[in-house]
């Protein structure tokens, strides 16, 4: 089943469950609330203002369940859990829809705003969860009979490994994994292991046999004495986009942490490396391509006269482009305005200094008051950097701060931005000892994670444009 489709099902069925939520509510006030209020039958029309609700309340309920992550892991949905979310979500929308559209309606009494409150409610969540549960339902039917699964990776050779295979394979009420394999330690294997499942190598291996094999779902089941490799494989896979669940130990059952999600099955833990709730991940999202834009535009007079000055005062091309590392490990390119001379890097790759003799005139203002990374904007909007996250470096000093600095890798949670906290409270590094200096603050960034946090660095940020404090 092709996810994206099954996503466009949902988002088609909200929109089409809102639209004739709404019509069926203007309905109700026509034929039962106004003639309440004026003594007699009113007819039922569409005015403009209907028409425009008709349009625009649609994408408001989408844009909510979206900011709420509802679109999100639509193949592995709990009905219980949805049937929650659907509530609150609906519960709260209607609320605003009250409040801002409903609130100033002429009413023959008081009870009237109950009722519309109500009604509205009760048609909305009928209109959009019901079509929702029967999409769901149908998946999780496909699932239950083996005509939807998930590939899933084993990680781990041992009597672990085997006994959650078995588990898997024993189910009462299938969830959906079907193990192709499994990548092990290099240590003593489980001969019963090795004879029922394909061995995929060891777990330096693990990224190409993810790729290679459209991995889904990852299950650790290590021996819990294997804490510092369970460690470097959680580094491998936060640039990976698959599920991770975990076998749990008898602490993790005695303090609590194990948090069951089905009711059959082998006990699991879910591994989330998600550092901020979903809302606040989909605003942060929605907030980089609106500021992004909007600052585009409104700066368009300054780069036209920044691209002019570069052109006139050296030689070379305006922008430059380098290509650094993203979110996940990914590469891309990233764009500035040029304030170097060219050929700076002849000699090979260097770190700029407070007085490098490489940097243009006009190139050191730029950088002074960060006029230079105005180009990053459009790699905020083309996806690959944030307003707010760690600074992108490139591969070649990567390799060079995690030999140092194994935990650097962590950066890589999220996508790099234009500002950050390391690049308020430290500046830019002038070489690899300042970088691994300047990463307890992106760390603590990272631990810390929250759209307040953001507006915070992005407002200290702005006090350093303007108060001219760049390199």
């Amino acid at each position: 089943m092709n996810k994206r489709i099954q996503v466009i099902k949902y988002v088609a069925f909200d929109l089409i469950g809102s639209f004739v939520a709404w019509l069926l509510f203007h309905r109700y006030r026509k034929m039962v609330v106004e003639p309440q209020l004026f003594g007699y039958d009113v007819d039922f029309y569409l005015d403009v203002n209907v028409i425009i609700g008709l349009v625009a309340l649609p994408l408001f309920w989408v844009f909510l369940f979206f900011v709420s992550g509802f679109y999100r892991d639509v193949l592995r949905r709990s009905r219980l859990k949805e049937l929650g979310l659907s509530l609150g979500i609906t519960l709260l929308g209607s609320v605003i829809i009250f409040f801002l559209l409903l609130l100033d309606d002429f009413v023959a009494s008081y009870k009237s705003y109950y009722h519309l409150f109500f009604t509205l409610l009760i048609l909305q969540f009928a209109c959009t969860y019901f079509p929702r549960l029967i999409l769901t339902s149908l998946t999780t039917r496909r699932i239950r009979t083996r005509r939807l699964v998930f590939p899933t990776l084993i990680v781990g050779d041992g009597d672990n490994a085997y006994k959650v295979h078995r588990e898997i394979l024993e189910e009462k009420i299938p969830l959906g994994n079907k193990v192709v394999g499994y990548v092990g330690l290099g240590k003593k294997e489980n001969e019963s292991l090795a004879r029922e499942l394909p061995n995929f190598g060891n777990c330096s291996n693990i990224r190409n046999v993810i790729h290679q094999h459209s991995i889904d779902e990852l299950i650790l089941a290590l021996d819990h004495k294997d804490n510092k490799q369970l460690s470097a494989i959680v580094n491998e896979l936060l640039m990976l986009n698959v599920s991770v669940k975990a076998t749990p130990s008898m602490y993790d059952f005695l303090t609590g942490r194990v948090k069951m999600s089905q009711i059959f099955g082998t006990p699991l833990i879910h591994i989330s490396f998600a550092l901020m709730p979903i809302w606040q991940q989909k605003i942060k999202q929605l907030i980089d391509l609106f500021a992004s834009l909007t600052a585009l535009l409104i700066l368009l007079p300054v780069i036209i006269v920044i691209a002019a000055a570069i052109k006139i005062t050296s030689r070379g091309p305006i922008l430059f482009s380098q290509e650094r590392v993203g979110q996940y490990g990914r590469p891309f390119n990233i764009y500035k305005f040029r304030s170097m001379y060219i050929d700076a890097e002849a000699n090979g790759p260097a770190l700029s200094t407070k007085n490098d003799k490489r940097i243009t005139p006009l190139g050191r203002f730029l950088r002074k008051t960060r006029f230079d990374e105005i180009p990053n904007f459009w790699n905020v909007l083309k996806g690959d950097m944030s307003l707010v996250g760690p600074r992108p470096e490139r591969q070649f000093y990567i390799d060079q701060i995690v030999k140092e600095a194994p935990h650097y890798i962590h950066l890589q949670k999220v996508k790099p931005g234009i500002t950050s906290w390391g690049q308020v409270k430290y500046g830019y590094a002038e070489n690899v000892e300042e970088m691994i200096e300047r990463l307890k603050y992106d760390l603590l960034y990272i631990e810390n994670m929250s759209l307040f946090v953001d507006f915070k660095i992005m407002i200290y940020t702005l006090i350093t444009v303007f108060k001219g404090r760049g390199v």
